[in-house]
């Protein structure tokens, strides 16, 4: 049998050697903390989630999860942020689905497109927000509010987490449908929206559940109805907005994305952290408390709601008439 020769063997060895290294490296991830962007301040519910799923994550992955909050114009800045970053998987996106499709079609066209520019790990909550109002106000349901309202136009305030979000086209959608003249009053975020709804200054808000309950059980903020498509298990008695009259609904997904280009075995690897964290029964019971509802949906699946929404927010926006710079 005729002998290798030895410069076949060396050649053979390095590359033996190469893709052993690979698969370490491979291996090893993450070797380092994950940082977790998000497009809302501390408090919110984006943040919230945020803040609960990771600590969970990182148990998984033997590595600390760093929550970087990145507010603004309506969910952009973070958005930007979060596509900008090296797609090497140690930066992921808590996105908020239903705000992203709003803010694509209120903005010009950003830098950035949830669509375009990440790729879905999975779908991890749906958090809908809820109508809150001052307690002082002198109202106990949606029909004595829009009464009020349209008996008093352009009189009254709606606060919002932002220009484009999903809280301020929420309340769009509700003077279109009732014919209620309401001045917006953007804030950043849910955190320094109530302390100016509780003291009266705005009539109305659509906020998170999460953010909003506590001041809702201190008495400081009276709930009407909820926006989202079905009533929720932890406020059985309050109406869906639908139900009140009021003809729409916003379910708010929430899911975990990577910039487009992250390795595959890092996106394999945060989904079976995000997973074991959404499925936790712990947690789960913890959150639905707070009205966020955990839902572990494959990336595959994720991305068709992703598509679902875009189009119909798109439509909403439109028929809405909002346009923001």
């Amino acid at each position: 049998m005729q002998a290798v020769p030895r410069s076949l063997l060396r050649r053979a060895g390095a590359a033996a050697l190469l893709a052993s290294a690979s698969f370490a490296a491979q291996a090893e991830y993450p070797e380092k903390a994950v940082t977790l962007m998000l497009s809302f301040p501390p408090a919110g519910a984006t943040d919230i989630l945020a803040r609960a799923i990771g600590q969970r994550m990182s148990e998984t992955l033997k590595q600390s999860i760093v929550i970087e909050n990145k507010p603004g114009a309506g969910g952009n800045i973070g958005l930007i942020a979060a596509a900008r970053a090296a797609p090497d998987g140690y930066t992921a996106y808590m996105a908020a689905v239903t705000n992203a499709a709003i803010a694509a079609a209120a903005y010009p066209p950003q830098s950035a497109h949830l669509q375009k520019d990440f790729v879905v790990v999975a779908g991890v909550a749906i958090v809908p927000h809820m109508l809150v109002v001052p307690s002082s106000l002198p109202v106990q349901n949606v029909g004595q509010l829009v009464a009020m309202l349209k008996a008093q136009p352009g009189k009254h305030n709606f606060a919002s987490q932002g220009a484009g979000t999903l809280s301020h086209l929420e309340s769009e959608v509700f003077k279109a449908a009732t014919g209620a003249e309401v001045v917006h009053i953007p804030y950043k975020g849910s955190s320094q929206a109530l302390p100016d709804l509780m003291a009266g200054s705005s009539s109305m808000m659509f906020d998170s559940i999460p953010a909003s309950m506590p001041h809702v059980k201190a008495g400081k903020l009276r709930v009407l109805a909820v926006a989202s498509s079905r009533r929720l298990a932890m406020l059985p008695e309050v109406p869906t907005i639908a139900e009140a009259g009021v003809n729409f609904s916003a379910d708010n997904h929430f899911g975990l994305m990577v910039p487009k280009g992250t390795p595959p075995q890092a996106i394999a690897a945060l989904d079976r952290a995000v997973r074991a964290a959404v499925e936790s029964p712990e947690l789960k019971q913890r959150m639905q408390e707070q009205g966020v509802e955990l839902r572990y949906t494959p990336g595959e699946d994720f991305t068709k709601v992703v598509d679902e929404e875009f189009r119909t927010w798109g439509k909403v926006v439109q028929q809405a008439k909002v346009r923001l710079e």
